[in-house]
């Protein structure tokens, strides 16, 4: 793996702090509604404004996402979509002309199943930036901190408003970022959040000198301009995806997909901060 691809986070977010801004980091659902698809809207999060992106694993029985992201999950998983394409589709992208760090978002069942060792391989090979496996507790997450800076990826963990007296250890072994969870619960579109969330995000900041970011629930560009006065960066998932699976019709058809295209780039270019 070169330096610049291994760096390719830090570089983003170094070059947004001298620039005095905030990342914008999208979710998306690989494979949703297809891989031909999912190559095209990475394309237009990319022109929308987007500095850093989520590639969802779809999986059966998710611990983290909400029922927008599960329904994704599940239109991917009829396309037998699986880890190894996703990281497939990601290098596709890069060797397309994408700049941007790509994280994967998986599940532990899915690594395991691969194996570690061959895992970590394929992330360099796939040039993967950063990984978040949510459940996977940090009490558990030693070797794969050990296996993430021999691999040059970023491994970032979730900080949930509850983990109070836990906080410092979860982000004693990150890199990368720093991934806040506004909310208790799963994934999804909210209209308020955890009522301590700007101290809870606060402790958090105090607790390591890595970027903080912010997510869980984070749907519109006021909510997105809230966070980014506190953080670093702001991750949007669901919303996202519910605007792909809204735009569906328009995408499966040849004479309507660039409109359908066009209001995921429109939707994604407003949340910029």
């Amino acid at each position: 793996m070169t330096t610049e691809t291994t760096n390719r986070m830090d570089l983003t977010f170094n070059r947004l702090k001298a620039e005095g801004r905030t990342a914008l980091i999208p979710f998306l659902t690989v494979g949703d509604p297809d891989l031909e698809t999912t190559l095209d809207i990475i394309a237009e999060l990319e022109a929308a404004g987007a500095d850093i992106l989520e590639l969802g694993v779809p999986y059966s029985d998710p611990l983290a996402d909400g029922p927008v992201i599960q329904r994704a999950s599940a239109r991917a998983l009829l396309s037998k979509v699986h880890l190894r394409t996703c990281m497939e589709t990601a290098l596709k992208a890069r060797q397309a002309g994408s700049e941007l760090p790509f994280i994967l978002f998986t599940y532990y069942n899915p690594v395991m199943q691969m194996g570690l060792d061959t895992f970590f391989a394929e992330l360099n090979a796939h040039e993967i930036s950063g990984l978040i496996i949510p459940d996977v507790p940090v009490e558990e997450s030693e070797d794969l901190r050990v296996r993430s800076r021999a691999a040059g990826v970023n491994l970032i963990p979730l900080v949930a408003p509850t983990s109070s007296e836990r906080i410092a250890r979860i982000v004693s072994g990150a890199s990368g970022f720093v991934y806040c969870v506004s909310s208790l619960g799963v994934t999804g579109e909210r209209s308020s959040f955890h009522s301590g969330v700007d101290e809870f995000i606060a402790s958090v900041r105090r607790a390591t000198n890595l970027p903080v970011a912010v997510g869980f629930g984070i749907s519109t560009g006021e909510q997105v301009s809230r966070f980014a006065k506190i953080c670093d960066g702001v991750v949007v998932g669901s919303a996202i995806v519910r605007k792909v699976e809204e735009v569906i019709p328009l995408l499966s058809q040849p004479q309507t997909r660039s409109a359908g295209l066009l209001q995921i780039r429109e939707f994604v270019a407003q949340l910029r901060p």
